[in-house]
Formats: structure tokens, sequence, C-alpha cells
């Protein structure tokens, strides 16, 4: 049997080609889909199925376009209601590919119509893929099915039956492949492993130790972070059936004038580059999400879904590369881009702006001797272990909402800081655009604090 896994790590996001005796599986793909294909034509294998796990919220797929690229049939559960041509299987339902044997598990809990899949073939060891129900030190959170008359309370008693009544009576060598990782906002305490073995998650997931039905419920339903707001928008982009990235139109170049004029227009002015490069020099108004990090789930968390988008990049590979990432969270507005980039604008002689880099050192020497502002904007759980002293926590995907309530002062000196630097960097580009006319961002972030050994609080 082949079995392949598929990491995108700018979504956390795993997806998977299984195949036998010339035919093949391809299981919740993202959206472009040449990989898989590529992938199965290299070992003779024909895409016979295209199957969903459950209908994502943080990312569009591509079983419409591999089913019309391949004539393969789309697979989701019984309950997912899709609205286009499907297979939709129910509990104990099994297809056969060879000598391989695909069968479902329905597993409502982080959505009404969760599936996995269980894979056996002779001679080897079965594999469970479990989708967003069980991940390598989490499971998935039971908050993301508003809307269709399900509490997350309702959703994580499914997702405690579905655990403890199917997925734990498995035996323990059961190989674990989820379709996340850490840095997904699908789960709260995942691993950056991804994949493990039924025994290993029974011993080690905190969600999988002896407990109650209500202690389950009250756990997993308690200090939900915030869903990012793109999520509801793409779950139902999959369940219309999303376009192929053919269908797109490709971005046209545009002058430092033209992209003047679109930004006075509303366009959002997407600087990809690295928070140094953005830091150096920038166009007034961009806002600063890179490509060096988790950009689909930011650029979904930041840019409303159909925002008219001006590409700032250094490369026309940067450039096809940003217009792939946005389309897989289901941006799929990119006006332009600007040609030749920033150096056409300075060349232009328009007004560019800045946003100095600071090392820890250099903060912990500015706190000493400054009066400043210092903005963390990591998720509430990592601030709460850990902070910067006198740091406030305004979170990166909902900073419009916490600005308020902080009463900063926009011309006093403000430090922002995240992680590493790149949240913070993003988080910048924002508050520049809000008025904030003294920022620095800390190159490394808190991580870098605290490897420096300088003092932190924790509430």
């Amino acid at each position: 049997m082949f079995f392949k896994q598929f990491y995108l790590a700018c979504l956390a996001h795993a997806s998977y080609l299984i195949g036998s005796d010339g035919e093949a599986a391809v299981v919740d793909p993202r959206r472009d889909v040449d990989e898989y294909i590529s992938e199965a034509t290299a070992h003779d294998l024909k895409i016979k199925y295209v199957i969903e796990t459950h209908l994502h919220a943080d990312f569009v797929s591509g079983h419409q376009e591999i089913a019309a690229r391949t004539g393969a049939q789309i697979i989701f559960g019984a309950q997912a209601g899709v609205e286009f041509e499907h297979r939709a299987v129910k509990d104990a339902e099994e297809i056969k590919m060879g000598s391989a044997v695909l069968r479902f598990i329905e597993t409502p809990g982080h959505t009404p119509e969760g599936i996995c899949v269980l894979v056996t073939a002779p001679g080897e060891p079965q594999k469970l893929l479990t989708g967003d129900t069980l991940f390598i030190g989490d499971v998935g959170r039971p908050d993301l099915a508003g809307g269709k008359g399900y509490t997350p309370q309702m959703m994580a008693e499914m997702m405690y039956d579905s655990l403890h009544g199917k997925l734990l009576k498995l035996p323990d060598e059961v190989e674990v492949y989820p379709a996340h990782g850490a840095g997904s906002m699908c789960g709260r305490n995942m691993s950056k492993e991804t994949s493990s073995t039924i025994g290993e998650q029974r011993k080690f997931n905190y969600a999988l130790k002896p407990m109650s039905k209500e202690e389950f419920v009250t756990m997993m339903t308690a200090d939900l972070p915030e869903a990012p707001s793109y999520f509801p928008k793409d779950a139902e982009i999959n369940r219309a059936g999303a376009r192929g990235l053919s269908e797109l139109q490709p971005p046209q170049a545009l002058t430092p004038q033209q992209v003047l004029a679109l930004r006075d227009q509303d366009h959002v002015l997407l600087d990809v580059r690295s928070a140094a490069d953005f830091g150096a020099v920038h166009v007034p108004g961009s806002m600063n999400i890179g490509l060096g990090g988790q950009f689909a789930m930011w650029a979904g968390s930041l840019i409303p879904l159909h925002s008219s988008i001006v590409v700032i990049a250094d490369t026309g590979a940067q450039v096809d590369e940003t217009v792939v990432r946005l389309a897989r969270v289901g941006i799929e507005n990119v006006t332009g881009y600007l040609e030749a980039g920033v150096q056409s604008w300075r060349d232009a002689g328009l007004p560019v702006n800045t946003l100095p880099q600071v090392s820890v050192a250099e903060l912990n020497e500015r706190i000493a001797n400054y009066e400043m502002q210092i903005v963390d904007v990591r998720r509430p759980a990592e601030y709460v272990n850990g902070h910067v002293p006198r740091a406030l926590n305004a979170p990166l995907a909902s900073l419009d909402k916490s600005l308020g309530p902080l009463n900063l002062e926009k011309d006093k000196l403000t430090a922002v800081i995240c992680a590493g630097g790149y949240r913070s960097s993003a988080a910048a580009s924002l508050l520049q655009q809000e008025g904030f006319s003294n920022l620095i961002n800390v190159s490394g972030g808190t991580g870098a604090w605290i490897n420096a050994g300088y003092p932190i609080d924790k509430l």
C-alpha cells in the first residue's frame, strides 16, 4: 500500500494520498491540488475518491477540482449536507481499493458531520485518519458548528462519545494521522508531531485522560480562544464547492500611481515581505503579513474575505505564491501587485514609512530609561504563561477590539511584541494605520526575552 502525508506548515494542515493496486484516495486536500495528482501519476495510481473528514472551516478544499480533473467520487459524512454530487457515508461503510480497505467511522464532536477513516491493508499496521476529531496531544474544539442548532456543550458531549465509544476502543498500535498540527486554531494544545498511535495518545493526550462526560464537557468548553472570523465563511465555501484555481483572474502589474489611487479607494495593500524588510521601508498604509510565517491563517483572520487586494513583494514568484496562499483561505480578489516592489515606489518620489526593529536587549534598556507602552499581541493563553513586565495583552486576531479598553496613547513610544516578531510586525502595521506614530517591533519576541534571562510576569 502507498501512503503519504502532505504537511502544509502555512496552515498547519495535513492531507493524505492512499493507494493500492492502481487506485487511490485523497483525504482532506488543500485547494491547490497539483501535488496530489502528480504524486498519484508518479506511482501509477488513479485517484478514484476524494474523502473529506468534515467541512473544513480553516481552509478551502480542492475536492471539486480533483473530481473535475480525475473523475474521482467525493465522499463526505452523511450529515454534511453539501450542495453538489457526492457519496454520503455512514458508520461502518467501507470502500475497497485493491487489497486496502477504508472503513468510515462517524465521529461528531468537532462538527456534526465528522468522520474518521480506518485504513487496513494486509501486512501493514492499521492507520486512522482522524481529521479534526483527534489531534496529537489534543482533540477538536467543539464550538465551530455555530448556526446549525448545536451549542458547544452539545458538541463536546458528542466528542466524548466519539472518543470513548469508538476511537479509544481501537487497538493501541493503530497509527493516528490528524488533519492539523501545532499552530492550527481548530484545537488548543496540539503537538508539533504529525502522527502518533492510539496507545501513545491514550497515555499522553490530556483530553483522553479518564474522566466523566460532565468533566470533559466543562474542560472542553472553558476558555475557548476566539475563532477567526473567516472560519464560518470557508465552511460554507466548502459546502457549496470552490471553483478551480485556474478560474481566478491573475493579478495585474500596477504602477506606484495606480497603487496610490487604489489605496485611496480602500484596497488592502498587503506587504508579504519579512518583518525586517518591512521595517526598513514600506508603503504607508500597507499591512505586513510575511510569507515566512503562518501567512494564510493570519491573512484570513485580518483581511475581510471579499476585500480587493494589492500585493507588495520583492519578486514575481512571491506574488504568485501569495495568490495561491490567499486562495487557500477563500480570499480571491487580488487586483494587482506593485511592479518592481517598494523600490519603484521610492523611485517615484512617493513618501515611505519605517518600523524600527529592536532586540530584546535594546527593549530591556529602553524599559529602564524611557517611559513607554508595551503591547503583547499573543493569544491570552500565551500571555498568562509569561510576558515582559508591564506588557498589555491585545491579541492580534482581535486587535481592533482591544485597543479601546487599553487606552493607549498614539504618540507615546510603543513596543509591540509577540512570540518571535512575526505577529508583532503585522500588529504594528495595523497600529500605524490607526495613527500610532512612535512604534518599535521587538525582533525575537518573548521567546528571545526569556532565553536572555530577563524577568517575566505571570498571571
